[in-house]
């Protein structure tokens, strides 16, 4: 179980990693009902983040991952280089949209007091499942999960573990203002620009040393 979360929790805080989140939960926490549609935000982001880890968890159950180690190494293989091929788009991508202006103005999802709870939980399930960098970290670390071959709390444990590292930009807004509303506000915007500013480098990185790291695991194991 420490080998699975030595694995899976540099993944999933690399998964946090995420301004888009982060400024969404910040828009609709300084609207009307702010508290309340954050948490129905949350609580989109984490179902639907625990649908997908525990939907590829049992994938790998169901191929029997820890008694398959060609097939564990070959999927290691096939993750690191999606990895390595998503940081390079990711690296293309962000210097891209450097050379744009930003966008100032367009929707705000905290905007309308009116906006029913179905409505921001169902943006806050569209805000992960179109987070294709944190869904890309979240593969592996479930596979992880799934190769480890622990009891089944244990695994339990594990997966809660990967899901609530992910969704930090979505629940750790919500319990700070719950706490301390005022300091929460302009700690959270100096996060978020400090993510918006460092973060695209940070998540390049992490892609780039995840995806050689399971590249290299998968050539040891198949080689040797």
């Amino acid at each position: 179980m420490l080998a699975a979360l030595a694995v899976i929790v540099p993944l999933g805080l690399g998964g946090a990693v995420s301004p888009v989140m982060l400024t969404e939960q910040t828009v609709l926490l300084a609207g009307p009902d702010g508290l309340a549609a954050a948490v129905r935000y949350a609580s989109g982001v984490v179902v639907t983040t625990l649908v997908i880890v525990v939907g590829i968890v049992l994938f790998g159950r169901a191929i029997a991952l820890p008694t398959e180690p060609h097939l564990d190494a070959t999927l290691d293989l096939v993750l690191g280089l999606v990895l390595v091929n998503v940081a390079v788009l990711v690296l293309v991508w962000g210097r891209r949209r450097a050379g744009s202006p930003s966008r100032k103005g367009g929707d705000d999802p905290g905007a309308s007091g009116s906006r029913q709870a179905l409505a921001v939980f169902a943006f806050g399930v569209f805000a992960m499942a179109t987070n294709v960098t944190t869904l890309a970290l979240i593969a592996p670390a479930a596979k992880e999960i799934a190769r480890a071959g622990v009891e089944i709390a244990a695994e339990a444990v594990l997966v809660l573990v990967l899901v609530g590292l992910v969704c930090m930009p979505a629940w750790v807004p919500v319990a700070l203002s719950g706490v301390a509303p005022g300091p929460s506000q302009r700690g959270l915007a100096a996060v978020r620009d400090q993510i918006a500013r460092r973060g695209r480098g940070f998540t390049v990185g992490l892609l780039s040393a995840a995806g050689l790291f399971f590249i290299g695991r998968g050539l040891t194991r198949l080689l040797g």
